[in-house]
């Protein structure tokens, strides 16, 4: 354990301490051949599923990178990590270059997330090149290791077919799904608001397999739909659904993706969406008298007592998820770490455990999720490193597949100098 104060010890010790502790779980707690993160552990120890998901792989790659920078690890172990890592991905089937939504921790086969989900998952792949394009990026000194640690990166991303997953209509949507046995029939369209706002940033500034934008326009914005507007408790929303929804439908994207002076046709910043999406979480949350007599807050999709679940304002079931409010940092500072200092002195700390924070709690009834997982652990490591440096924010908008994509959608970053491609 630790000898930090809930109440007292300084933010930055114990964000050190959170973010190396949780670090753990993707270093200690990976797979001992593949050295993937499991989709899940479990905080009593017992043997992790062999079950890799591919998103949280990307999450993982993010804390990797955060662990070398702050000196956890060396450059040398994350290289060998990686180039581990990268092998076993390059084995594993692909659909149209997209990964499926779960993989075999052993052999690397493709795993059915349901009956007709066997297939590429479009959004677990985004996430999985969000953390593969910042590595990229952050490892390239030059030396041999790591150009063949960019050489094996490029080789997954030239390989997605991003514009195959229009099904064939150029002002259409992105799918998230398709099947080598079911085709189609999944037919979930991604449309925004919601977390996958990078999956047509990379689609739009792909170099082998590049969408229209129009697909952004029509099919993700759904020419302006998408937009809000509306007031909630207070808080004026640009985008989304009504009360904002799970937090992570505004986090997962922003892991790495710089929303700083980041403004498109449909938000004039982007910024400003996380904090009224945060800032609406938080005020409903100390509406409610088991949070605010605890302190704590943060509604999100994590685990629940009967099973995983996608907890907001509208459906709100008694969980909180610690990743809520510790990956909402950049966003809402003094309020995250509140809540942040109130997680970690809920029971005498019994919610801190040997890979950090466990993924969520009922302060109503005292019951504890059993297990830790990968989506969840890795925004903490990851916002909580962009709040403190803008580590990843850097890597990821130094890229030229994300600065050709933001700017052929029309987005300009002043943070970052980008302005929309030319009509």
């Amino acid at each position: 354990m630790t000898s930090l104060d809930p109440q007292t010890s300084p933010l930055d010790l114990w964000l050190d301490e959170i973010q190396s502790r949780t670090f753990r779980f993707f270093w200690d707690g990976a797979h001992p051949q593949s050295g993937l993160p499991f989709d899940k552990c479990f905080v009593s120890g017992a043997p992790s599923p062999n079950i890799i998901s591919v998103s949280g792989v990307g999450f993982g790659v993010l804390a990797i990178i955060v662990a070398t920078q702050r000196g956890w690890i060396s450059r040398r172990e994350a290289l060998e990590r990686l180039a581990r890592m990268l092998e076993h991905l390059a084995r594993s089937p692909r659909f149209h270059g997209a990964f499926a939504h779960f993989l075999d921790g052993t052999t690397a086969d493709a795993m059915h997330f349901s009956k007709k989900d066997n297939g590429g998952d479009l959004v677990e792949t985004t996430f999985l090149m969000q953390g593969l394009i910042c590595a990229r990026q952050y490892f390239s000194g030059g030396t041999e290791e790591e150009e063949a640690l960019c050489y094996r990166i490029n080789r997954l991303l030239e390989t997605v077919e991003w514009n195959w997953y229009t099904r064939g209509v150029d002002d259409g949507p992105l799918y998230w799904h398709w099947s080598p046995n079911y085709n189609w029939i999944m037919n979930l369209p991604i449309r925004g608001w919601n977390e996958a706002l990078s999956t047509y940033v990379l689609a739009a500034g792909s170099q082998t397999f590049p969408i229209s934008a129009d697909s952004y326009h029509k099919g993700w914005a759904r020419s302006g739909e998408m937009r809000n507007g509306a007031n909630y408790l207070g808080t004026l929303l640009p985008l989304g659904e009504p009360y904002g929804g799970p937090l992570f439908l505004g986090q997962y994207s922003f892991c790495a993706l710089d929303p700083r002076g980041l403004s498109d046709a449909y938000c004039d910043d982007y910024l400003a969406q996380g904090v009224a999406h945060a800032r609406i979480n938080h005020d409903y949350c100390m509406t409610v008298p088991e949070y605010r007599a605890t302190g704590v807050w943060g509604l999100t999709a994590s685990e629940g007592p009967r099973g995983y679940g996608a907890f907001s304002p509208i459906n709100d079931k008694g969980v909180i998820a610690p990743t809520a409010a510790l990956s909402s940092l950049p966003f809402l500072p003094a309020e995250a770490e509140a809540a942040m200092r109130a997680i970690l002195g809920y029971g005498r700390g019994k919610l801190y455990g040997r890979f950090g924070f466990i993924d969520s709690f009922k302060p109503k009834t005292g019951w504890m999720a059993p297990t830790y997982l990968a989506i969840d652990q890795g925004p903490i490591i990851a916002m909580i490193e962009n709040f403190r440096s803008g580590l990843l924010w850097k890597l990821f908008m130094s890229a030229p597949e994300v600065r050709r994509g933001l700017s052929r959608l029309g987005f300009t970053s002043t943070t970052h100098g980008i302005s929309p491609a030319d009509a």
